[in-house]
């Protein structure tokens, strides 16, 4: 209890320090980029194309596209400004537009922590095309000082430009990212070792991983089986299984010496359903990853070494 307290003091008093540096009465009040000062800025790559926005006294607003995933959008401040719990979404027209209503888009959920709003696909959208449009998307919340609102303006001045670069980024985004393909398996049905046209898309986007992230330095190909029929022939399946994908990821262009294939029999099952025990499973070690001491029994994971 006396450390919760603790830290609560130790954020208020933070707050309370940051406020001498912000505009209007305590640290309540509206933050936002005005015409001379709001700017967006484009960090693009094959793995993610973020638009960043500096939001003067308040932090940053980001929209952040990662390959395999869709746009998505989130405030970002290291002042914990806002209070927890439910705020609001609005849409509304820069001081020189006066007459056109504000649009509310709906609630939005603040929480502790360095993002405090974080916003979905279909917001993300909605905000991009109000910014496109002309209007600042504003986020208002309670503050932690003293409950009254605290308004975070996102300024579209500059945005259509940057947003145009975007597209052409997330037009050249891989078709996954390591959190997609950094442990994965290929099943198969039953004494079978042959690939699947949907198993054979799936190596297609690891093996596009590999060949863009010059930090991966091994892959880990291990073959299992089920533990129906006896424990050579399950060996030898598990060596066959264990092949057919490394030779798939060497035909399309991974260096053989890059792959570490292995077979395990039935000895490291998935799961008590036979059917997840029939595998191959890969596994992406890029520099500076530890790979520890592993069994070759869970999803997408590998044995030690």
């Amino acid at each position: 209890m006396a450390g919760c307290f603790h830290q609560k003091t130790l954020k208020l008093l933070g707050i309370l320090a940051l406020g001498a540096f912000l505009p209007g009465s305590g640290v309540a009040g509206s933050y936002g980029a005005g015409i001379s000062n709001s700017q967006w800025y484009l960090a693009e790559s094959v793995f993610e194309c973020s638009l960043v926005h500096e939001v003067p006294g308040y932090g940053r607003a980001v929209f952040s596209h990662r390959a395999g995933e869709k746009l998505s959008f989130f405030l970002e401040s290291e002042a914990h400004l806002m209070r927890p719990g439910r705020g609001s979404l609005v849409v509304e027209a820069p001081a020189w537009r006066p007459g056109v209503a504000p649009r509310p888009v709906g609630a939005v959920n603040v929480t502790e922590g360095r993002r405090p709003v974080s916003l979905d696909t279909r917001h993300a959208v909605i905000l991009a095309q109000s910014l496109l449009e002309g209007m600042r998307p504003t986020v208002t919340q309670d503050s932690w000082y003293d409950g009254s609102p605290v308004r975070v303006q996102v300024s579209n001045i500059n945005f259509s430009g940057q947003y145009q670069r975007y597209r052409s980024c997330a037009a050249n985004l891989l078709p996954v990212n390591i959190d997609q393909v950094g442990r994965s398996r290929v099943t198969f049905v039953t004494g079978s070792k042959r690939l699947s046209q949907a198993d054979m898309n799936h190596l297609d986007n690891i093996v596009a991983y590999i060949m863009a992230d010059s930090t991966v330095e091994r892959v880990f190909v291990d073959g299992h089986t089920d533990d129906v029929g006896s424990r050579i022939d399950n060996r030898a399946l598990s060596e066959d299984r264990a092949n057919v994908v490394a030779d798939y990821l060497k035909s399309r262009g991974v260096a053989p010496d890059l792959i570490t294939e292995r077979s395990h029999g039935d000895q490291y099952p998935a799961s008590r359903r036979q059917a997840e025990n029939r595998r191959t499973t890969i596994r992406l070690q890029r520099e500076g990853e530890r790979p520890g001491l592993q069994q070759a029994n869970g999803y997408g994971s590998a044995s030690a070494g």
